[in-house]
């Protein structure tokens, strides 16, 4: 029967490929959504081999955290735009989850990644969610925390206030519109917890800043930092 259906899906596959969300090419059988070309040339920026990088540095001086990484550059023009914005605007949220996993095969044998209780990804607000039909973001978690068998709750950070869109607006503009945006539930599950908190990209850090200044106000919470991309100025 696996043999009938495999040849089912090499029929179905030739006539409805599956196409790598980076660079449009038809994906081999044992690829999933990235094909091993674009895997192999991400543009990786290895902040988890120095706690001082750019990205711990976005968010000094604005509230306490443990850790801050990102997993790839994200830049105008590259493969990572094309990758994010297949996954935010394309119907493409499995490209989320092996993105996430690659994340986590990167960093699941880090000593600082090591103590982690749970993930939880910056949410939308319900509206949003249901237009996009799923939380980027979420699908990012789920996959890395498949790699390292953490879990992850999209119960106790919500999104209560439909923000406009951040694109244009500076950082302070961007903090402005987001810092009363957020709401902690069921605040004593995730007490003295140290929380992985996780975006797409890490660009003023302002949406994840007001998700972590929410949370921080769980007793004994720790926050670490992750962006699946850091947008290189």
């Amino acid at each position: 029967m696996q043999t009938i259906y495999s040849y089912f899906q090499d029929f179905v596959a030739l006539f409805f490929p599956e196409l790598c969300v980076g660079c449009g090419t038809s994906l081999l059988k044992n690829e999933h959504s990235l094909c091993t070309s674009c895997i192999f040339h991400l543009p990786r920026t290895h902040f988890h081999l120095n706690p001082d990088n750019s990205a711990a540095r976005t968010f000094w001086g604005r509230f306490p955290f443990v850790h801050a990484d990102a997993f790839v550059y994200f830049q105008k023009g590259n493969k990572v735009q094309r990758i994010i914005h297949q996954l935010k605007y394309n119907n493409k949220s499995e490209s989320g989850f092996r993105m996430g996993e690659l994340y986590g095969h990167e960093i699941q044998h880090v000593p600082q990644w090591q103590d982690l209780d749970i993930i939880i990804p910056v949410p939308l607000h319900a509206k949003k969610k249901r237009q996009r039909g799923y939380n980027q973001s979420e699908c990012i978690a789920s996959g890395l925390a498949s790699v390292l068998n953490i879990p992850v709750s999209t119960t106790h950070l919500l999104k209560k206030v439909q923000t406009s869109s951040q694109t244009q607006k500076t950082r302070f503009e961007r903090y402005e519109s987001q810092k009363e945006a957020f709401l902690i539930q069921n605040s004593t599950e995730i007490e003295r917890k140290h929380i992985l908190l996780i975006d797409d990209v890490i660009t003023t850090g302002a949406t994840l800043e007001a998700c972590a200044t929410a949370l921080l106000e769980v007793k004994d919470v720790r926050i670490s930092i992750a962006g699946i991309a850091f947008a290189k100025s």
